[in-house]
């Protein structure tokens, strides 16, 4: 029952998302660390990631879902908007920060979820 528990395709989903999350906001955290740098570039989870996570979780392998690590690569799509070449907005970054604030907070109440379950079946009691 356990494992059945924890290779289920959204609680794994939910990990990797949480992973994910995890890394984007040490991405963030780089990019407004270097906000000031010049010719420094926009970091983000690698879009790839993004679009083979979605996939695995359409298709409901577990076990490639399992598999996956995201990276952090150059944001392609981030353009300069400054003569010194660096390509971070701050308001855009504020604006991924408190995103991915929020998307940390619900995955990691979708995994807190499935432990309580296992604690409900382990213990009798919920809390």
């Amino acid at each position: 029952m356990i494992e059945s528990l924890f290779n289920q395709t959204n609680f794994v989903a939910a990990k990797q998302l949480l992973d994910v999350t995890v890394l984007r906001h040490e991405a963030i955290a780089g990019n407004l660390a270097n906000l000031e740098t010049p010719n420094y570039k926009r970091l983000d989870v690698s879009g790839e990631f993004e679009k083979q996570l979605q996939e695995s979780i359409g298709s409901g392998k577990v076990r490639r879902l399992a598999g996956m690590t995201p990276q952090i690569t150059e944001d392609k799509t981030a353009t300069a908007s400054r003569r010194d070449g660096n390509t971070v907005d701050l308001e855009k970054e504020l604006v991924h920060l408190n995103r991915n604030g929020v998307e940390h907070a619900v995955e990691s109440h979708l995994v807190t979820g499935a432990l309580l379950k296992l604690r409900l079946a382990i213990t009798g009691r919920a809390g």
